[in-house]
């Protein structure tokens, strides 16, 4: 709508800053990544050293004319720096360059343009970049400072910069009430399964990581998935049946990277709030790369913004496939025995049993397992558990009356119990064989 992108396979000078404080440094190879992601041709990358970051044009002058003569010699046509540069040092380059200038957060928004497939993850998409780029329209007006006046020219008396800031403002309003409208539907979505007591398991994790080809090997589906960063975008909810447990809903979600821009957490909050609703987050891990822990860093701070540091967590060490003598296997904490960590490879399909296995161990905690006694008027409640799955065993006593051997989790006991019509508590202490 707004921003249209060009055919693509643009000539891009890429920009990497060194020297910078190590809280706020990027890394280079995943800067090259992005950029690869977004379609750019990259003709050359320039790193620049600089402790002191230039009001101006954050780089020294003296790189900025390289810069120039760089661009006309390779006939680039975009120049991307992997930094956040304010508008004006935008605007600075570009009339400097004499070409396109963007930083990390535009390229971001590049990539999750292109990623959104559903009409909420346009509307996410178009916010993020409505909030980016109105502090930057006056790169766009610098040919009209005021409208014409003159019999029949007259405007409202705004320059055309305001007009544009006002309009942009309107749509801004009009996209908010949108995804606020699909955040109460997924609201009330999460309210039903809740009622229904199934519990909910989120995939989170560094971009290109894994989740949505460990997505597709978990639940049979065929959502996107390939090696790039930000292949996915819009979350997608599948139903997984898990023996000893029963039914899950697994939601495959976007994933996290450094210096995740904030208005892209702001923008995708309705998404991000399958993650921070969840009863069980699972953090896939590139267990091959190196900066692994960085990357479980970040997506930690990004789970506290979201307000999901608290849910139960059980990491997926993925792509073990790449490692030398790694086999599938569950680490367990020493002293609960309890499963913290899983080791798999998802492409190849090893070690996805124990991945059910863990999470139907960690969301079972509360699992009923006995003989119920069930008289012969009780055969509504004996159809609804078998329709479940939850028997294992089925047996007569001397007296007609039904024994169930079953497995399943207390709470979905109870629903069933009271679909009954008998009221849970009671109900399951006097029919239970000790």
């Amino acid at each position: 709508m707004f921003f249209e992108r060009p055919g693509g396979g643009e000539r891009a000078i890429l920009v990497h800053i060194e020297g910078q404080d190590p809280d706020v440094r990027e890394d280079p190879q995943e800067f090259q990544e992005l950029a690869r992601s977004a379609g750019a041709d990259m003709v050359a990358l320039v790193t620049v050293s600089r402790y002191q970051p230039s009001a101006r044009f954050l780089i020294g002058t003296g790189k900025v004319d390289e810069l120039h003569d760089l661009v006309k010699a390779d006939q680039a046509e975009l120049v991307i720096f992997n930094h956040t540069l304010t508008p004006s040092q935008e605007r600075n380059l570009e009339r400097a360059l004499e070409c396109r200038v963007l930083d990390r957060t535009g390229l971001i928004l590049d990539i999750f343009a292109q990623r959104a497939r559903t009409h909420e993850g346009k509307l996410q998409v178009e916010l993020a970049q409505l909030d980016h780029m109105s502090t930057r329209l006056v790169r766009g007006w610098t040919h009209l400072e005021r409208q014409k006046g003159g019999i029949g020219l007259r405007g409202p008396g705004e320059t055309q910069l305001e007009t544009d800031r006002r309009l942009l403002r309107i749509r801004i309003r009009q996209i908010k009430q949108r995804l606020e409208k699909v955040r109460s539907q997924r609201e009330q979505a999460r309210r039903g399964r809740r009622r229904a007591e199934i519990p909910a398991v989120s995939l989170v994790g560094y971009t290109n990581a894994g989740k949505s080809t460990l997505f597709n090997s978990l639940t049979a589906s065929g959502v996107y998935a390939a090696n790039q960063l930000f292949a996915t975008l819009d979350p997608t909810l599948r139903r997984l049946e898990l023996e000893d447990l029963g039914p899950i809903i697994l939601a495959d979600t976007v994933g996290f990277i450094r210096h995740l821009p904030h208005k892209l957490v702001e923008a995708f909050r309705a998404t991000l709030e399958e993650s921070s609703n969840a009863d069980l987050l699972l953090h896939v891990i590139d267990s091959h790369e190196p900066d692994r822990m960085l990357q479980i860093e970040q997506v930690n701070a990004v789970l506290s913004e979201i307000g999901a540091d608290d849910i139960p967590m059980l990491e997926i060490y993925n792509k073990i496939d790449l490692l030398e003598g790694i086999e599938p296997h569950i680490q367990r904490d020493e002293e609960t025995g309890t499963p913290i960590r899983v080791w798999v490879s998802a492409r190849e399909e090893q070690g996805l049993p124990l991945i059910r296995q863990a999470v139907a161990e960690l969301l079972g905690e509360d699992l009923f397992t006995g003989t119920l006694c069930l008289s012969q008027d009780l055969g509504r409640l004996r159809a609804l558990l078998f329709e479940q799955g939850a028997v294992q065993e089925e047996r007569h006593d001397n007296e007609g009356r039904t024994l169930l051997s079953v497995r399943l989790p207390r709470a979905e006991l109870n629903r069933l119990v009271s679909r009954a019509g008998f009221k849970p508590d009671d109900f399951v202490a006097q029919h239970t064989l000790q």
